[in-house]
C-alpha cells in the first residue's frame, strides 16, 4: 500500500476539481457517490476535499486531517480500513492489516470490542467505565460488537465475545441500542439486527435476546430469512417476534423457502399482510402474496401454502390482477391455481403481449406503449432478470419497447441489478443497449461498486460470476477507483482488479 500524505490528497482534490469543471464522467460520478453539501454551480475546493475524505473512509476533511495529525495519515487510513473490513466480514483484509501492524487496534475501544479482546476491554472499562455507553463514531461499543463479523472467521473466540458482551452490559450498555442507517433517519438498526441479520452471529443473537433485546425491531425477522438457515428465524419467533408488517413472508418467498414460509404463517403472518388504509393507498413496496409468488417463480407447493392461509386469488395490486400478473411473469403454477378457483381475469392488450413474451413467443411488428402499462409492470426487467434462463424473455420484452435503463424505486437500473446478481450474460445484454454508465443509484453505487457489493452480499453469490461482470464493465470503460481495489473483500476479486489496474493504468482514478 502506497503511503498516503495530506499533500497527495490535496493534489487529488485539485485534479478532481479540474476534471469536474471539464465535465469528465469519472469526476461527475465520484461527486454523485459522495454529494457535496452545496449546489453544483457553487462548489469550492473544500467540497472536493470533502469527497476525497469520504472516499478514504472519513466523514469529513477536518476529521481526516485531525486523524493524520494525531496518528499519522497512513495509520489513520489503516484504522479506517480495519473498521470497514471488520464490519463487512472481509477477513483476509483484517488479518493482513493486523499482520502488517500488530498494534493497530490497541487502545481503540470500538475495535477492541469488535475483535473480542476481553482483557483489553476489561482494562479500559476499569480505567473509564463510561466507555461502555459512549458513542465511538456512529456506533456505541455494543453496536461495534454486534455488527462485527469476526465471529464467522473465529468461532473459537465465543467465550471472549460473550465476556465482552457481559462487561459492556455490566457497565450500562443497552441491548436495544441502535444507530441510524443514514444521516437524518429516525429508524435505527438495532444490535439484534447487527448480530442476526448482518453478522449471522446466532450466539450473540441468543445472548441479546436472553438479556432483553426486543425481537420486534422492524429489521431482524426480515433479514433472518436471508441467512440460508432457520436458526435465527426460529429464535426470533420463539422470542415473540410478530411477522405482521415486516415483509418477512415475502422475503422468505424470494428464496423459495417453504419451511420458513410455514414457520411464519404458523406465527401469525398473513399472505395479504397489507391494509391500504394504514398508508393512505397502495404502497408499491408491499406486494400481495400471490403477486409475489408470480414474480419470484414460486412453485405450486408455495402457492397452495398461501391459498390455504387465506391469500385472495382475486386481489388486484398496482393495476394488475394476480392472474394477469402470473401470466405476464410466465408462472403457470400461480395462474393454474387461480384458474382452478374460478378467479381468472381477462388480459389487456399490453398484458397479452407481455404474456406471449414470457411464454417464448415473439410478436413481430407489435409494440407496447409504456404509458398504458399498469404500474405493477414498470420494473419487470429489473425485478425478474435474476430468474433462471431469463435472458431470452428479457430480449423479447425489450423488443416490445419496454424501457431498459429505468431505475427502480432505489435508483438501481437493470444493468446494475444484473451486475449485483453476478450475471455477466444478462449484464452484457444491457451493456449492448448502451445504458448510462455514469448513473449512481440511491445507495450511492456505480455499476462497478454495485458489482463489488453483490460479490460479497448477493444471496446466490457462490454460484454466480461477479468477476465476469467486472471484466465486462471494465471493458466498457468504466473507471476503476484505486480505493475499490484495496477495499475488495474477496481475494480473487482483489487480484483481478490489481491485474487490471497494472495492465490498464489509464483507467485507474
Amino acid at each position: 500500500m502506497t503511503e498516503l500524505s495530506l499533500d497527495s490528497l490535496r493534489l487529488e482534490a485539485k485534479r478532481l476539481h479540474r476534471a469536474y469543471i471539464a465535465h469528465e464522467v469519472w469526476a461527475l460520478q465520484r461527486l454523485q457517490q459522495h454529494p457535496p453539501r452545496r449546489a453544483p454551480d457553487t462548489l469550492r475546493r473544500a467540497d472536493f476535499l470533502h469527497v476525497i475524505a469520504q472516499e478514504n473512509g472519513f466523514p469529513s476533511w477536518p476529521r481526516l486531517k485531525l486523524a493524520a495529525e494525531t496518528t499519522g495519515l497512513d495509520r489513520a487510513a489503516k484504522l479506517q480500513r480495519l473498521k470497514i473490513a471488520l464490519f463487512h466480514g472481509q477477513t483476509p483484509a483484517v488479518e493482513a492489516l493486523l499482520a502488517d501492524t500488530p498494534d493497530l487496534a490497541d487502545g481503540v475501544f470500538g475495535l477492541e470490542c469488535a475483535l473480542y479482546r476481553r482483557e483489553a476491554v476489561a482494562a479500559a472499562l476499569a480505567r473509564d467505565p463510561g466507555l461502555a455507553t459512549r458513542p465511538l463514531g456512529p456506533r456505541t461499543p455494543i453496536l461495534h460488537l454486534a455488527f462485527s463479523r469476526w465471529f464467522k472467521a473465529h468461532p473459537e473466540l465465543e467465550g471472549d465475545m460473550l465476556a465482552v458482551a457481559d462487561l459492556l452490559l455490566a457497565h450500562g450498555a443497552d441491548v436495544n441500542d441502535g444507530y441510524p442507517a443514514a444521516e437524518g433517519e429516525e429508524h435505527l438498526l438495532s444490535a439484534l439486527y447487527g448480530a442476526i441479520g448482518h453478522a449471522d452471529n446466532m450466539v450473540l443473537g441468543r445472548w441479546l435476546l436472553d438479556h432483553g433485546a426486543n425481537p420486534n425491531d422492524n429489521e431482524s425477522l426480515y433479514h433472518a430469512t436471508e441467512l440460508g438457515h432457520h436458526e435465527g428465524l426460529r429464535m426470533l419467533l420463539e422470542a415473540g417476534a410478530d411477522p405482521h408488517g415486516t415483509n418477512a413472508l415475502l422475503r422468505a418467498m424470494d428464496f423459495h423457502d417453504h419451511a420458513a414460509v410455514e414457520m411464519l404463517l404458523a406465527h401469525g403472518a398473513r399472505p395479504d399482510d397489507f391494509n391500504p388504509d394504514e398508508v393512505g393507498g397502495e404502497a408499491p413496496w408491499v406486494v400481495p402474496a400471490l403477486h409475489q409468488a408470480a414474480r419470484r417463480g414460486c412453485d405450486r407447493r408455495m402457492v397452495d401454502l398461501l391459498l390455504g392461509a387465506g391469500a385472495d386469488p382475486a386481489r388486484t395490486w398496482q393495476g394488475a390482477t394476480a392472474y394477469a400478473y402470473a401470466r405476464v411473469h410466465g408462472n403457470h403454477a400461480v395462474a393454474e391455481a387461480i384458474e382452478a378457483r374460478g378467479a381468472a381475469t381477462p388480459l389487456s392488450r399490453e398484458e397479452a403481449l407481455l404474456a406471449r413474451a414470457a411464454e417464448g413467443q415473439d410478436s413481430p411488428g407489435e409494440y407496447i406503449d409504456p404509458a398504458r402499462l399498469a404500474p405493477a409492470y414498470a420494473n419487470i426487467l429489473r425485478e425478474t432478470l435474476h430468474l433462471p434462463d431469463r435472458l431470452p424473455v428479457l430480449e423479447r420484452l425489450v423488443a416490445l419497447g419496454l424501457p431498459w435503463d429505468l431505475p427502480d424505486g432505489m435508483g438501481v437500473t437493470p444493468v446494475q441489478a444484473a451486475g449485483w446478481e453476478g450475471l455477466p450474460e444478462v449484464m452484457g445484454f444491457f451493456l449492448r443497449l448502451k445504458p448510462d454508465l455514469s448513473h449512481v443509484n440511491g445507495y450511492g453505487g456505480t455499476l462497478l461498486s454495485t458489482i463489488l457489493h453483490g460479490a460479497e452480499n448477493a444471496p446466490d453469490r457462490a454460484g454466480r460470476d461477479h468477476i465476469g461482470c467486472l471484466e465486462r464493465a471494465l471493458h466498457h470503460g468504466v473507471a476503476l477507483p484505486r480505493r475499490e481495489i484495496g477495499f475488495a473483500g474477496r481475494e480473487d476479486i482483489r487480484a483481478f482488479l490489481e491485474d487490471w489496474a497494472e495492465s490498464h493504468p489509464g483507467q485507474v482514478v
